[in-house]
Parts: C-alpha cells; structure tokens; sequence
C-alpha cells in the first residue's frame, strides 16, 4: 500500500459557536471534537497526521499534547486551499496519497474514509471527493456532475445560481489527492469569489482542466459528515455520538 498522509483542517475561529473556546476543541461526548477525526486518520492507516491551527493554536497544540499529531500554522484564515499549502513544507519530498478532512466531522468513520481511500486508489484519480446526498443542502458547496454523471465541478453555495443551489449533492470537505501534485495545483488557485478565499474544491476544476482524472464518493449515511458550525449542530452531533456508543455497548 503506498503511504498516506493525513491533513486536518483545525484553523478556524467558528464565530458561530458563540464561544471563546477554538471550534474544534468544543467536547463531543467529553472529548475534543477534532480527536475523533484524528482517530479516524489512525484507522485507516495514516503514517503521519498533521494539524492546520491558526485561532487559538497554542491552546489547541497544548490541548493535543498526547495525539502524537503534527502542527503547522495558518496565521491568516484566507480558505481552505490556502489552509491545506501551510503543509506543503512540512510535506515536503511526500510522494503518496494525501487524506484531507475537517476538524469539525467528528462522525466521519473510518469505513467510508476507508471507502474514499479505496475508490480513489482503484480509479488511479488524481483526486477523490467525499460526497453526500442531503435533503436541506444549504450551507454547502454543490457537487456539479456532467451529463454523463462524472464530477465536473464544485460550487461554493454564495457563488451558486438558483439552479446549481437546487443541486442535492453537497462537498463533504473530505478529499484524497496526490502530492506533491496537490501542492502545485494549489498554487494555481485564485480568490476570484465572494469570500476572496482561496478555495480547495477548485483544485479539482484545475484538474479537469488539464484532463487529469477526479474521483468522487458519495456517503450512504449522510448523518456521517455532519459539521459542527453551530452550537444546535454541536448538540445534534452529541446526540448522535451518544445514540452510537450506547448502540455499540448493546
């Protein structure tokens, strides 16, 4: 099996939190969210994880202390594609697939990152989505296919039309590619967007644009990719993570 890296991504300040507390140390079932995410990067079998911080980052790296995880520093929260080229050095001469998650998933299990995994290394892409089918998509990105059904784009929700809005697919945040090629394409992004972020989901247009292959898999259980945005968000996650361990002890 070539080597995996894991990236998380655990910058973010989560002004809808409410909280002074960094988002990704807010507990789950009196754990720091971000821990569950950091197991399922062990699980599926991970070499090294390394953690973007930016707010709060020296009380989110002492949090962390015992996770055996690397750190880099995003000192700007300027997007996720900018986020994700903080680990370019870090990463530098890693030549193998590199698993992209969100801090804020705690519910991501490792079967269906596995399943990310494994799609992506049979299809030989040069990136793989994690997707979800969702009734209420709003706050996400949309997943763009063509007429033939393969993945063409993603669209940030503030820059979708009303159609690409209708759109029920939604970008998990969860991603494998290839480096060091990801950080090259990376490179490559703009801020051409209504947030002026530099966004990650664009990598894969400049993929497609050069005819390379991308990947997508769609989650079966959309209660999996859940995020923590809010503090309603945080509390249905608990419920969920609760549901799950008292289902796994019975």
């Amino acid at each position: 099996m070539k080597s995996l890296a894991t990236v998380i991504l655990a910058a973010g300040e989560g002004k809808r939190m409410r909280s002074s507390l960094a988002k990704v140390l807010h507990p789950v079932c009196g754990r720091p969210m971000v821990t569950y995410v950091i197991q399922t990067a062990r699980l599926v079998g991970s070499d090294r994880v390394i953690l973007v911080v930016g707010h709060q980052k020296e009380r989110v790296i002492q949090a962390l202390q015992e996770e055996r995880v690397e750190f880099v520093v995003q000192a700007e929260q300027l997007g996720t594609a900018h986020a994700l080229l903080q680990a370019e050095g870090i990463l530098s001469g890693f030549r193998g697939q590199l698993l992209v998650l969100c801090g804020d998933t705690p519910l991501l299990s490792d079967q269906i990152v596995y399943r990310l995994l494994s799609q992506h290394r049979a299809s030989s892409a040069k990136a793989t989505v994690l997707t979800a089918i969702l009734k209420d998509p709003r706050g996400y990105g949309r997943v763009l296919r063509t007429p033939g059904g393969m993945l063409d784009v993603i669209v940030e929700e503030k820059d979708a039309n009303q159609q690409q809005k209708a759109v029920k697919e939604i970008n998990t945040g969860a991603y494998c590619f290839q480096a060091p090629l990801i950080f090259e394409v990376l490179g490559q992004i703009g801020r051409d967007n209504r947030q002026g972020e530099f966004y990650l989901p664009d990598a894969i247009a400049i993929l497609r644009s050069r005819e390379l292959p991308v990947a997508a898999v769609v989650a079966g259980d959309p209660q999996e990719v859940l995020g923590v945005n809010s503090v309603d968000q945080l509390l249905e996650v608990e419920r969920i993570m609760a549901h799950l361990k008292t289902k796994k002890k019975g």
